[in-house]
């Protein structure tokens, strides 16, 4: 998605800790395996704390054509506000899968529509209750899937002016 608003990025850093995200090295081979279909680099980005996102952010900054992709777990979640001030002070585009960062004016947001799951888990949950066997039911997946980006921050970047956009539909 990155590569569809911001076409100059080249390098994608995805922002993770290794700490709390033992599935990283899943998602960033299925990530590596796809990057060369879009020109794209690909570096881990494992951070602990706060002054390594700034320190990351500040390197990838130096470079021409980089922008963030961050990982979606806790520690990225807990830590949503100093990632979005560090990619705005140093100008990275980025993209979360949390609807929260896009609204504190990170670029994007792209990532599962959470009222439907809670709804449809509310559901699933009503069908054990009535007597249902868990083991019986079907896996449940996400179906619906939320895209959100900031007007602000894409001006700001200097994105999409020569595009006519529309607002997306609040709730």
């Amino acid at each position: 998605m990155l590569t569809e608003i911001t076409p100059r990025v080249a390098t994608v850093v995805v922002l993770y800790n290794p700490d709390s995200a033992p599935f990283a090295g899943l998602v960033l081979r299925a990530i590596e395996a796809a990057a060369p279909s879009f020109a794209m680099a690909v570096r881990a980005a494992p951070c602990r704390d706060d002054a390594e996102i700034d320190a990351m952010m500040t390197g990838l900054a130096r470079e021409e054509r980089g922008g963030v992709l961050v990982m979606p777990e806790i520690f990225t979640a807990v830590h949503r506000d100093v990632i979005v001030a560090a990619a705005a002070r140093h100008r990275l585009p980025a993209v979360d899968p949390n609807r929260k960062s896009a609204a504190n004016d990170e670029l994007m947001s792209y990532g599962i529509d959470r009222l439907d799951l809670f709804r449809r888990t509310a559901a699933y949950a009503d069908r054990i209750l009535k007597g249902a066997n868990p083991a019986d039911l079907p896996v449940q997946n996400p179906t619906k899937f939320e895209l959100t980006i900031s007007l602000k921050t894409a001006k700001s970047l200097g994105i999409g002016s020569r595009r006519r956009c529309s607002p997306l539909p609040t709730r």
